[in-house]
């Protein structure tokens, strides 16, 4: 090594060898060094966890054409955007809004998760005397709902196609009379029992929303979500459980795969209610009791 070549090599110099090249690559030294920039962290704001999966469902010609005719009638113009399920920053459900929507003070019933809309079509038409709102994300059960109301052109219905628990949020203290909720999706694995629609933040809304003695009515088929509801609402104290049944429930939860092993569970009583009359037996519920599952039906009255 050469003189001019060990100087270089204890200069803070590094050799890189190449082909036929020698690159000196000078390093910095100590006080030579960059202090990376402090860069700010993003800041998230936690996703809320929803109780379906959005997904969109192909209308048949016949769903396209109930659309094309009744949507104008019946969906109600409040979504953030085209494509979006949020409610509007500037809506509020409130009297005014309820006067404007269906030109009457009447009762106004909410059904979250209205599916094929079989149920509050049907109570719609019984009752024209009191307001329904369905509320359902998927476009063929929109769809369907909109295809039944039309057929019998009920003047008291319509169809949000929003985030329930959105619209809940946005409703006016004592602008709801009812909330229905029937045979909400059970989610069975125990990963998603946290995406299951009854939840203590909803309550709180509902509670919010609904007039002095109204009610929140809620129907499953599935015996853990029975218990799921019962540990949401039994202890509040801004609800009554109005029902008057006594039933026995495994006091644990199971998922999916694994419901046999509630039989062997300790079990305790809860209290549910009687059917509720303005249910109809629609084709999930004749399912679930063709399947030999038990109806639970609960009451919760707000307080």
């Amino acid at each position: 090594m050469t003189g001019e070549t060990a100087h270089r090599s204890t200069a803070a110099t590094k050799e890189v060898n190449g082909p036929g090249i020698i690159w000196h690559i000078p390093r910095p030294t100590r006080n030579e060094e960059t202090v990376p920039e402090q860069i700010e962290q993003p800041t998230f704001t936690p996703r809320p966890v929803l109780s379906f999966v959005r997904r969109s469902g192909r209308l048949d010609a016949r769903l396209q054409r109930a659309w094309d005719n009744y949507a104008d009638t019946y969906l109600l113009d409040i979504n953030a955007g085209e494509g979006s399920l949020d409610v509007r920053d500037d809506f509020t459900l409130d009297r005014d809004t309820i006067a404007v929507t269906w030109g009457n003070a009447n009762p106004l019933i909410v059904e979250i998760g209205t599916g094929q809309g079989e149920n509050i079509v049907a109570a719609a038409a019984a009752h024209p005397d009191v307001n329904f709102l369905a509320l359902e994300v998927y476009d063929p059960g929109v769809a369907h709902t909109l295809l039944l109301a039309g057929k019998q052109r009920l003047g008291n219905l319509r169809i949000a196609q929003v985030n329930a628990p959105e619209l809940l949020a946005a409703t006016a203290p004592g602008s709801i009379a009812e909330v229905w909720t029937f045979f909400p999706d059970p989610w069975p694995k125990m990963k998603h029992h946290k995406r299951r629609i009854v939840q203590p933040q909803l309550a709180q809304s509902i509670h919010g929303a609904l007039a002095d003695g109204g009610a929140w009515r809620i129907a499953t088929d599935i015996e853990d979500y029975a218990l799921h509801v019962h540990e949401v609402m039994d202890g509040r104290t801004d609800f009554r459980n109005a029902g008057t049944i006594a039933v026995s429930l495994p006091t644990g939860h199971v998922g999916k795969g694994n419901a046999e092993l509630a039989d062997d569970m300790p079990h305790a009583d809860f209290t549910e209610s009687e059917r509720f009359d303005d249910r109809v037996l629609t084709n999930f519920e004749k399912k679930g009791l063709a399947a030999g599952r038990v109806i639970h039906d609960l009451t919760y009255i707000a307080v």
